[in-house]
């Protein structure tokens, strides 16, 4: 039986981060349908405010599986480049990785690359991937916003209407009547503060899942980027390692050859160099012997100078 050999540069399928999503809505689904008679009484609380939110959330889940489905057809393109013979033409062209597509033309099978092309490329990988998960980032703020949106919403309908409760309220009449009043007055504020939780409740609970299931996206990316550069940064290695062995496979007698030349060059480099030190030191000795006379012309002036004065005397 054949053991399939190992490939360590060959990209990895992220079905396994698009399972766990699919686990996770299928999850969150069940439990909204067990307290849906819950949900629905805080949903019709403020019917627009909290379609709106669930509105978000459908599109962030729909976004955040988007990512990690594009990258199968990323990992395949790539797998298929890797194998593939010159003149075979692919299928699914990659939309992530087309400029690592047109960069490298029609170099298929085991294609290398130089350091620059594959910074080049691992740049504007990341920067693409980095564009999609913005999207997603600001609709998991956007329902953290809408939430405490709600919240203050509910909280000034709920002042306004203790305001117009306690303004109406009228000491004069029967008791019974008194608090009969202030039982209906309080029905508006109470409606306040459903608003007011519904929605905060909504918004971090959409919240909670689309951080979950950006957390998963962004571990597909990540997975598929590291194995892109794994798997680069080994084509630009046998780029190298081939360049060393070509120039290692030269012939004995041109390196002999190159060698004496450059023994012969240091030669004449050295015997000129001691010529120039010969010069310097003639001059250096010169110079030393013209300062001795000079000193000692200046050492006999004096004493002429003393006997020519005691003559005079």
């Amino acid at each position: 039986m054949a053991v399939a050999e190992f490939d360590p540069y060959k990209l990895s399928s992220p079905r396994t981060f698009l399972v766990r999503m699919v686990v996770f809505v299928l999850l969150v689904g069940f439990l909204g349908v067990i307290l849906h008679e819950q949900i629905q009484r805080a949903f019709m609380a403020n019917p627009g405010l909290n379609g709106l939110i669930f509105g978000v959330l459908f599109i962030g889940i729909v976004l955040s599986f988007r990512q990690v489905i594009r990258l199968f057809r990323e990992v395949r393109w790539v797998n298929d480049f890797r194998v593939s013979d010159p003149g075979l033409a692919l299928r699914d062209a990659p939309v992530l990785l087309a400029p690592m597509a047109s960069l490298l033309g029609d170099r298929l099978g085991r294609a290398s690359i130089s350091t620059m092309t594959l910074r080049s490329i691992l740049d504007s990988v990341g920067n693409r991937l980095d564009e999609a998960r913005d999207i997603g980032r600001y609709l998991t703020g956007l329902l953290v916003f809408l939430g405490l949106l709600g919240t203050f919403w509910g909280l000034l309908e709920t002042v306004s209407s203790v305001g117009g409760v306690i303004s109406g309220l009228s000491v004069q009449g029967e008791a019974s009547v008194v608090f009969d009043d202030l039982k209906r007055g309080l029905g508006e504020p109470l409606a306040g503060m459903g608003i007011a939780f519904s929605s905060s409740l909504f918004g971090l609970a959409g919240s909670l899942v689309l951080g979950f299931l950006d957390l998963q996206a962004g571990g597909a990316q990540n997975r598929f980027y590291n194995e892109l550069e794994d798997w680069l940064s080994g084509t630009v290695a046998d780029a190298r390692i081939e360049g060393e062995e070509t120039v290692g496979g030269f012939g004995n007698g041109a390196s002999d050859r190159t060698l004496n030349r450059l023994a012969e060059g240091m030669g004449s480099l050295i015997a000129h160099l001691r010529a120039e030190q010969g010069l310097i030191r003639d001059w250096m000795q010169k110079q030393a012997q013209e300062t001795e006379e000079i000193r000692r012309m200046l050492g006999r002036q004096p004493s002429s100078s003393s006997s020519a004065k005691r003559k005079e005397d």
